[in-house]
């Protein structure tokens, strides 16, 4: 390739320049990112990994915890099985899952937990790869007595209290009405949850097994797995969470003797994941590949554009994107890209710098990562600061707007 298909000297400079200031700042104590196109690949390690100065270096292969943007990776193992028919779209999942079967219905989303109507037929896969079999994270009925069930039983507990193992998890789950009918309405993340169970139970091995042995050993991502063994947690910062009124940097995980310096009981594949720059840029950019990496075939090419097309009506997605458009001042844009296809956001309109087309997912950790097929660009930011101030979401957004700056034609 000529060196006309990469990005600019002076982007990159752009680009490195503002990501410094914001640590510089004070706000961020560091992050790496990469991006690639075509042949060309640029990675920045800025700053250190402790709030104060103090620590290691950012480096390369500092290991961050994913969050959500686990999402587009859990879903690979999913895509395995049905390229194989082990599992079929339409396949109802209480076969596997009987905690599943026979679900009751909230009358009303915000409703009381016994105010019910029966579900109207059975869960599918495809309403769990879709997202929409009923049950999510919904930030608009947070006090409502289902959200705040889901937090209490620790389905949904963001790490305050850990979940239990997969059976356990799913007995609680099983306990709970759903909030909207199966295939009705885009529910956030507790289906990537439910999906880990699934592919373990499919093939009866745990999910971090299965996930290793078909996508991240064949993919050399190394470094990808539910918690950082001791021979790499010196590569592991501390992850923080500022406090949303003062900015206070308040630890809320340890490197050593933290939650991911173990085997967690629940591997969470909504949010569980720790990863690296490379490792992410190995499965993103055989996504591009339309799921090919080195030769070798991961995923099938219909499976890779399943995942990376819009699934979803304009209806069922109109909930998300009224919760991104509310939360502009907290979140700078991210959420706001009007479809989500199989694990991930793909845009549909043209909203900000990035085209219709580019699919990929943010952590709350302060973790992005996205591909672009128009412009063959992969783009990942990994920091430790959790979004409970709008800083790390600044980052984010200053990142994605340079990164689309320094493209050269």
């Amino acid at each position: 390739m000529g060196k006309n298909t990469g990005f600019s000297e002076t982007g990159l400079r752009r680009m490195r320049d503002v990501l410094t200031r914001h640590v510089e700042s004070g706000k961020i104590p560091g992050l790496v990112t990469l991006v690639s196109r075509g042949d060309e690949t640029h990675v920045e390690a800025i700053g250190n990994t402790h709030h104060d100065g103090g620590g290691a270096p950012m480096r390369r292969d500092t290991i961050f915890r994913m969050a959500s943007t686990s999402k587009p990776l859990t879903m690979a193992p999913v895509m395995v099985l049905l390229d194989e028919c082990g599992l079929r779209l339409d396949d109802l999942v209480q076969e596997w899952l009987p905690e599943l079967a026979d679900r009751q219905v909230l009358k009303r989303p915000d409703g009381p937990l016994d105010d019910t109507v029966p579900a109207q037929r059975p869960i599918t896969v495809r309403d769990l790869v879709t997202s929409t079999f009923g049950l999510g994270v919904d930030l608009s009925t947070m006090g409502s007595p289902l959200q705040a069930a889901l937090q209490e039983h620790a389905v949904f507990s963001q790490g305050v209290v850990p979940a239990p193992e997969a059976d356990e998890w799913m007995r609680r789950l099983g306990a709970l009405p759903l909030m909207y009918q199966p295939g009705e309405q885009w529910g956030y993340h507790i289906s990537h949850d439910v999906l880990g169970v699934l592919v373990s139970r499919v093939t009866g091995k745990p999910f971090e097994t299965f996930l290793r042995e078909r996508v991240l050993d064949p993919l050399g991502m190394a470094d990808t797995g539910f918690h950082v063994p001791g021979d790499k947690i010196d590569r592991l910062p501390p992850c923080y969470a500022p406090h949303p009124q003062t900015g206070e940097f308040l630890v809320w995980d340890e490197a050593a003797g933290g939650r991911y310096s173990r085997a967690p009981e629940f591997q969470s594949g909504g949010g569980g994941l720790v990863s690296t720059v490379d490792d992410y840029h190995a499965y993103f950019r055989m996504l591009l590949d339309q799921g090919t990496h080195g030769g070798e075939r991961i995923l099938s090419r219909p499976a890779v554009q399943l995942m990376t097309t819009n699934r979803l009506t304009p209806e069922q997605e109109s909930a998300r994107s009224a919760l991104a458009r509310g939360a502009v001042h907290v979140s700078f844009g991210q959420g706001q890209q009007g479809g989500w296809g199989l694990g991930m956001a793909v845009r549909t309109y043209r909203g900000d710098y990035a085209p219709v087309g580019q699919f990929g997912w943010d952590g709350g950790t302060g973790t992005s990562a996205y591909a672009d097929p128009q412009n063959r660009l992969t783009g990942i930011l990994l920091m430790q600061v959790g979004l409970s101030t709008p800083d790390p979401a600044r980052v984010i957004h200053d990142f994605w707007t340079t990164v689309y700056q320094a493209i050269e034609d």
